[in-house]
């Protein structure tokens, strides 16, 4: 299938998603990136690769992936879900349904220990994860959902604590663009 320049493809479910590229999810996905790199290697940092996920055909393009030590590409050349120690999504208006539900569940079932998810119209994030650092029975069990008072998720500037995860750095959000 042809795909237009500037967007990206992904199945999620067995349904194709197509969204267009915009300069404050880039810039997001890019800042979380740099700020990864204080612990892993250029090589271990992802954005956009396809990687297949249990569930009904999905194979994910994710924004932010981070690969634990001795990561390698499967038969089909595709990263092995079960190296991935983290996980970002940054929030398209048209698909941020699939970020907060099947693909939420999808990484939880996969064995991903951390799971973020930014939202540049809310100024937003939320952090998922399993105090064990992998899931059980493919759901998260630890959902940092609450803030501003009133359990609507962290806002923009607020840190991201990972350091007693496997990931490890704290991240600054304050630099996060809004939409």
């Amino acid at each position: 299938m042809p795909v237009p320049e500037g967007y990206r493809t992904e199945i999620v479910g067995g349904h194709i998603f197509m969204a267009p590229q915009r300069n404050t999810r880039w810039d997001i996905i890019l800042d979380i990136i740099e700020q990864l790199r204080a612990k892993y290697p250029r090589k271990h940092v992802k954005s956009g690769i396809r990687m297949d996920c249990p569930g009904r055909l999905n194979g994910f393009a994710s924004d932010v992936v981070a690969l634990a030590d001795g990561a390698r590409q499967g038969v089909r050349g595709r990263w092995r879900h079960g190296d991935v120690e983290f996980i970002a999504e940054v929030i398209s208006k048209d698909t941020a349904s699939n970020d907060y539900g099947p693909r939420k569940d999808a990484y939880a079932a996969a064995g991903v220990p951390v799971y973020l998810i930014v939202d540049p119209y809310t100024g937003e994030w939320h952090l998922h994860l399993h105090l064990h650092l992998q899931p059980k029975d493919g759901k998260y069990h630890v959902d940092v959902t609450f803030g501003f008072g009133f359990g609507f998720g962290f806002g923009f500037g607020e840190e991201i604590d990972l350091t007693r995860t496997a990931v490890g750095p704290v991240l600054r959000t304050d630099d996060f663009p809004r939409d």
